[in-house]
């Protein structure tokens, strides 16, 4: 038991030194804008044929470490993670995101294995402590796209009103980044900076789907896509488009409304096992100490928060209605 936990005072001694040089390494502000450029073509890139040396420049950095990078760059989760910390808006890179999860965890883990001697206790305890940067991203970028999803009828509404009056459609992308707020604002101008600085209207247009992938910006796109293609009035499909758009925002309010009751007691279902199991420990203590000193009693909380889990999520697929 000594030596494992030397072992993971060392892990977690060499994880708080990558993260300290990866805070200490990244690039300045003017690299990180040239980065994304170039990660923009190279995005479309991967949609063509493209020729052998554009291949070998598709890797994108996962980390300013440069060993690190290597290491990362063997798999695809890492390049999956970089998507989802992009379309979350944060500022930071995957591996950065893995070494912060990582130190937390094991400090986590130390802290558990002092409080509790079992090591089953401490090792559930320091992987749901790991898990927490993942899930304050998968928050973060649930609320970032919902927040662009709920504004982005605006920005048809002022695209159809641009082309209406006589502006180009490029011009049309620049208002919107000037007028409407984030993030919507934001990614719109993302794509106006892309096709300004040659990239084709296409690809700028393909790459806005992979930042944001929303149903509603295909459906955006792909109108826009026909339209170069076949012709028709521009104005006329972006009305119908954002008419579309508000109602599917309408049934799904409704929806919400009619299933507020199974929502509200899939909620008092999940959250009811663990604040019993704290307010029973809070008052008799006694009664609750087997659970965590009787060599069976982790086995048995570990699989009821296994349950748990399978519960909450079968829970939340029956009461979570797509529109």
């Amino acid at each position: 038991m000594a030596f494992l936990l030397a072992l993971i005072a060392l892990l977690f001694v060499i994880a708080v030194v990558l993260a300290m040089v990866a805070m200490h390494t990244q690039k300045d502000r003017e690299g990180a804008i040239k980065l994304k450029r170039l990660e923009a073509i190279l995005k479309a890139e991967r949609r063509g044929q493209g020729s052998l040396e554009l291949r070998l420049l598709r890797d994108e950095l996962l980390s300013t470490v440069p060993l690190l990078n290597r290491f990362l760059l063997r798999w695809s989760w890492p390049a999956r993670l970089g998507q989802f910390v992009s379309q979350a808006g944060w500022k930071i890179k995957p591996a950065k995101l893995v070494l912060i999860s990582a130190v937390v965890g094991v400090g986590a883990y130390l802290v558990a294995g002092l409080l509790y001697p079992n090591p089953l206790v401490a090792l559930v305890i320091g992987a749901g402590a790991g898990f927490v940067p993942f899930a304050a991203l998968l928050f973060t970028r649930s609320r970032r796209l919902r927040a662009f999803e709920k504004s982005f009828p605006e920005a048809i509404d002022l695209l159809g009103r641009a082309v209406r009056a006589g502006h180009a459609f490029t011009t049309g992308l620049e208002m919107i980044a000037q007028e409407l707020p984030e993030p919507l604002a934001g990614e719109f101008r993302i794509t106006f900076e892309e096709q300004n600085f040659g990239l084709p209207l296409k690809d700028a247009l393909l790459n806005l789907t992979e930042r944001i992938p929303l149903v509603d910006v295909r459906f955006f796109v792909t109108a826009l896509l026909v339209q170069k293609e076949t012709g028709g009035n521009l104005a006329e499909i972006l009305d119908k488009l954002a008419h579309v758009i508000r109602e599917r925002f309408r049934i799904l309010g409704e929806v919400r409304i009619k299933t507020a009751q199974g929502r509200l007691t899939a909620a008092i279902l999940i959250a009811l096992p663990p604040v019993l199991v704290l307010l029973l420990k809070g008052i008799n203590p006694e009664y609750m100490r087997p659970l965590f000193e009787d060599p069976w009693g982790p086995w048995i909380l570990g699989t009821a928060a296994v349950m748990q889990v399978i519960g909450g999520l079968i829970l939340w697929k029956i009461v979570n209605i797509e529109v």
